[in-house]
């Protein structure tokens, strides 16, 4: 039902959304920069989004610490993080921030003879690991998590991120909350001081450093962890309970969260309760300037995130990653047509 309703209600919005409407044949592509957290659904969306409209996405893949820049520096249409833009930066540079999807940050291993799932690890294990004060595969509080799992007496070859990113921001945050020595030592930003480890440039290069590098543990995105068959580890979550990194798994972390409750709908979704809950959940959030200097490529960029709203939960489920609730949905679509404007004071979209 929401398919039918949103995607007729999309029909409307773009015959009437905008007085600096072009046709897709004159329309130029929409540009953006940012996380490689959603970029496989990006890309996947922007690929039917041509094939429909004749419009295409011009998305570059460089972490959500490039993305902001882009966007502030008025190279690109849309920004796109995973760590949110706190309430004081979105008023002082005049963004407007939503969230665009939702998935899951899984611990990824090499382990010869160790198949994904097999390994459960919990968040103090994980924090020791990153922290460098866990070194070895057989180490005590390792095997005690996983006392039928045949662990190698070899090195953990520590693999992070080497960019600002919010798949980072998203990891440290949840490793702060479960570690008080990470907190204090490491703490939580898009890009850290690693007390150890070989650093890679987006998902993309973490993972392909885990998948060449015996004894590597990293962080990734799920759809990463899938498609570059990765063995990714169970975890312990807040309740106690082993959760494997499932779509429902993501949903049941986000059920709960308030997302008017910050500036943006920058809800954290790290380490949420409940006994189906993934602890690394985290969302994706667009920032687009609510008096664009181009208002004709904002106007565009609005129809296709509106149609990805209302298309692409099929498309975003294939992928593992999870859609943003219909009411915030609706609130994010009124929010675009009472702040985003053209010059001339007028909306460049029209909510249904």
């Amino acid at each position: 039902m929401r398919h039918f309703i949103r995607s007729a209600a999309v029909a409307i919005a773009m015959a009437t959304a905008s007085t600096v409407t072009l046709s897709a044949a004159m329309a130029a592509d929409i540009s953006g920069a940012g996380a490689t957290f959603p970029y496989p659904i990006y890309a996947k969306w922007a690929d039917a989004y041509k094939k429909e409209t004749g419009i295409g996405l011009n998305y570059q893949s460089i972490g959500s610490g490039g993305g902001i820049k882009q966007i502030k520096a008025k190279t690109v249409t849309f920004g796109a993080s995973d760590a949110p833009l706190k309430g004081e930066d979105l008023k002082s540079t005049g963004l407007a921030q939503f969230p665009m999807v939702m998935g899951g940050i899984v611990p990824v291993v090499n382990l010869e003879g160790v198949k994904p799932g097999e390994l459960v690890l919990d968040g103090p294990t994980l924090a020791d690991i990153f922290a460098g004060k866990i070194t070895n595969w057989n180490d005590a509080a390792i095997k005690k998590l996983n006392p039928d799992v045949k662990l190698p007496d070899q090195a953990i070859a520590v693999v992070h991120r080497s960019d600002g990113s919010g798949t980072t921001f998203n990891f440290s945050y949840y490793l702060a909350d479960v570690s008080a020595d990470w907190k204090s030592k490491v703490g939580v930003n898009t890009a850290l001081e690693w007390p150890v480890g070989i650093g890679a440039k987006g998902n993309e290069g973490v993972a392909n450093n885990v998948s060449q590098t015996g004894g590597a543990i990293g962080y990734v995105e799920y759809a990463y962890a899938k498609q570059n068959k990765l063995t990714y580890a169970d975890m312990v979550n807040k309740d106690g309970k082993k959760v494997e990194p499932t779509a429902a798994a993501f949903s049941a972390a986000a059920a709960n969260a308030d997302w008017n409750s910050q500036p943006g709908y920058g809800v954290i979704l790290a380490n949420q309760p409940g006994a189906e809950s993934w602890p690394m959940t985290s969302a994706t959030w667009i920032l687009v300037y609510k008096k664009p200097s181009d208002a004709v490529a904002t106007g565009e960029a609005l129809k296709f995130f509106a149609w990805s709203y209302a298309k692409g939960d099929d498309m975003a489920g294939q992928l593992d990653y999870v859609p943003i609730p219909d009411a915030v949905v609706k609130s994010v679509e009124d929010m675009w047509a009472k702040d985003i404007v053209g010059e001339d004071g007028k909306p460049l979209y029209s909510a249904m």
